[in-house]
């Protein structure tokens, strides 16, 4: 089989717009090369259907008295044992090579598909039992493999068509899992799966439109592999039994007279090059011109499965008394001891570890921290989007009074399809590039409201009015890379709001915009929390940001909180001293403009590596020897306000850089 096509890198979600393609895919033909494997392509085609339709009558024709002749006017590549035109038998055998070739290149596509989607279909566990089998088909070459299946199938076209298409499903379905691995890492997947779209729905909606180009060109490329390979079995006497013919046919008749009329073998011999040089320059050209290259390119496989049953016991994280845990009877999301772990080189990785916390109705609560300390992979533990190896835990885990520890996802998803609404980081990849925007908004509307198509789609014209989109009936016909990407974080929050959501995650949802449509995206989350009393969860790098908008802020390091405090009181109540440092590193209109301004030095905690005692005592100009043993376990005062540190309050000396580099406890005092 010809060697598969991947992309080297993963295209951006505004690449692959329907007039884009279409342009890039007609480019092709511009080129030299694209040009005349076109016109091959074409002819070959053409030959293939009119060829039996004009000669078949002179290919059939018997003739004994011209019985292996050579070369003449009359016979331009001689004739067989029987006097039938030889010439004629190998335009006309064009019908049959070509279509069985492409008939077992279906079967490698199909068979390659369902193989190589399995862990997104059937779930981690028994996907990895089928990727473990397609890796050890792929090592095998593919004419023994063909070979093998042959024996299986049994001698004939039928079981050669099998046998071939069988032999190339193992490398379809490597490419395909790559591919899809990739797609199924995309917020819009993320979305579809939170918006309750099931797996066979997902992997037809979202994930094949988006694998489609690169599995036509390798497509057209196994189409000349598989051409050869169908030849060889015929040749072999394994494929095309007379009396029909192909070329591998004619070419093992013609084979025995070689030395005496040697056209006889080399006319079906030259139509096979001939016919798999066409589909593989073909293939090479629009490769080349879509931009795929002919390596096979080393994307990580998301493990699969939305509805994979979720660990439901838990372990209680050592340092957490059951007394300091939160409390929240009727808080639409409380969380306990959450802690999410993968595996390691060296053990288990927890990046999140002992997490605590409720969001009440119409509470809006920030998450704050540098990046790594757990914030996103929190919110995606919360909206069970942790899948295998990964590992979620935790004492309760409740969405509206609905334990999410208990049951299978499948159970949940009308809840959370309706009921939990989470807009994503970057609004590029927010939404299915190949699908309309409307069309992706219905869909929930569709799946969990029982609407029809029409009625899915004016229910999504008013949730895109209802988020500020201007002419939102000619805007859900569009796709999204037609959006800025203001407009597309706009629509995301829209998609939220095609059930009745009850809670929003917003994870980091102003990082890629300017400042002027960050401040509309934000008055656009406090007018809706408002309006409908919604709860709302931001995740943010932005200090400023999270104590505007939030009620409470809940400071984050090294995978658990550190602090819980009233976000008015951020500036001037905080005890810990990370919050006292993230407040400080944000600039404000007093800044001193002759001072640098105030940085943390050191670096975040690796989580693979984590200290014995405070993960911040590295980085802290009050930690002591206690800091250095002991983790302080996040404690409640009379307020209620929260926070994990043996020194919380203490006021930070005016050196205290100085002295943490005299320490030597900051390294080379790089800032994170």
């Amino acid at each position: 089989m010809a060697e598969m096509m991947t992309p080297t890198a993963q295209p951006s979600s505004a690449d692959p717009r329907p007039r884009r393609r279409r342009g890039r895919w007609l480019a092709v033909l511009h080129t030299p090369v694209g040009a005349s494997a076109g016109v091959l392509l074409v002819g070959v085609l053409l030959l293939a259907i009119l060829a039996p339709l004009f000669w078949t009558h002179q290919a059939n024709a018997v003739d004994t008295n011209h019985v292996l002749e050579g070369t003449s006017s009359a016979h331009w590549v001689g004739t067989d044992n029987l006097g039938r035109d030889l010439f004629f038998r190998v335009l006309v055998a064009t019908r049959l090579s070509i279509g069985l070739a492409l008939l077992a290149t279906a079967i490698a596509v199909v068979v390659g598909l369902i193989l190589g989607t399995a862990p997104l279909l059937v779930g981690r566990r028994a996907g990895r039992l089928v990727t473990a089998v397609v890796n050890i088909a792929v090592a095998f070459p593919g004419l023994l493999l063909a070979l093998f299946f042959a024996v299986i199938f049994g001698i004939g076209r039928t079981g050669a068509v099998l046998a071939i298409g069988f032999a190339g499903a193992p490398t379809f379905a490597r490419l395909s899992q790559t591919l899809a691995a990739g797609i199924a890492e995309r917020d819009f997947v993320a979305a579809a799966r939170i918006a309750g779209v099931n797996r066979v729905r997902l992997l037809l909606r979202h994930v094949l439109p988006n694998i489609g180009e690169p599995l036509v060109v390798n497509a057209t490329i196994g189409a000349g592999g598989a051409l050869l390979s169908f030849a060889g079995l015929s040749f072999l006497g394994l494929g095309v039994q007379a009396p029909s013919y192909d070329w591998g046919r004619l070419l093992q008749d013609g084979l025995s007279g070689i030395y005496l009329h040697p056209a006889a073998a080399l006319a079906p011999g030259v139509a096979i090059v001939v016919a798999g040089l066409t589909f593989n320059l073909f293939g090479e050209s629009v490769a080349k011109g879509i931009g795929l290259t002919g390596t096979i390119g080393r994307i990580p496989l998301l493990s699969a499965g939305t509805d994979a049953e979720q660990p439901a016991a838990a372990t209680p994280d050592e340092g957490i008394p059951a007394q300091d845990r939160e409390e929240a009877p009727n808080a639409v999301l409380a969380v306990e001891n959450l802690s999410v772990t993968f595996p390691g080189a060296d053990g288990p990785v927890r990046p999140v570890r002992a997490v605590s916390f409720a969001v009440r109705r119409g509470e809006a609560v920030g998450v704050v921290g540098e990046s790594g300390s757990g914030k996103s992979l929190t919110a995606l533990a919360v909206a069970r989007l942790i899948e295998e190896p990964g590992h979620v835990a935790a004492d309760r885990l409740e969405f509206l009074g609905t334990d999410l520890l208990a049951g299978t996802a499948r159970a949940h998803r009308q809840l959370l399809g309706t009921s939990f609404a989470m807009v994503f980081q970057d609004p590029m990849t927010s939404f299915n590039p190949t699908r309309r925007i409307g069309h992706q908004l219905a869909e929930v509307a569709r799946q969990h409201q029982g609407m029809t198509r029409q009625q899915a789609l004016a229910r999504a014209v008013d949730r895109l009015r209802a988020v500020r989109v201007p002419a939102a009936e000619r805007r859900v016909r569009q796709y999204p890379h037609e959006f800025s990407g203001g407009m597309r974080q706009r629509a995301m929050i829209g998609m939220g709001l095609m059930g009745d959501p009850a809670l929003i995650i917003a994870d980091e949802p102003t990082t890629a915009l300017d400042v002027t449509v960050q401040r509309q995206v934000l008055e656009l989350l406090q007018s809706i929390r408002a309006a409908d009393n919604v709860a709302l969860l931001l995740i943010s790098h932005d200090v400023a940001v999270v104590r505007q908008v939030c009620d409470r802020v809940l400071v984050m390091y090294a995978g658990r909180i550190v602090e819980d405090v009233p976000a008015a009181e951020l500036s001037t109540a905080a005890r810990h001293p990370y919050t006292r440092a993230l407040v400080a590193a944000v600039p404000d209109m007093h800044v001193d403009l002759n001072r640098p301004l105030p940085v943390i030095p050191g670096r975040p905690v690796d989580p693979a590596h984590q200290p014995v005692g405070c993960p911040y005592a590295p980085r802290c100009p009050l930690a002591g020897e206690r800091c250095i043993r002991e983790d302080p376990a996040l404690v409640a005062d009379e307020a209620g306000r929260r926070v994990a540190c043996w020194h919380a309050g203490e006021p930070i000396p005016d050196d205290w850089q100085e002295k943490a580099m005299a320490r030597d406890i900051i390294g080379a005092g790089e800032p994170s």
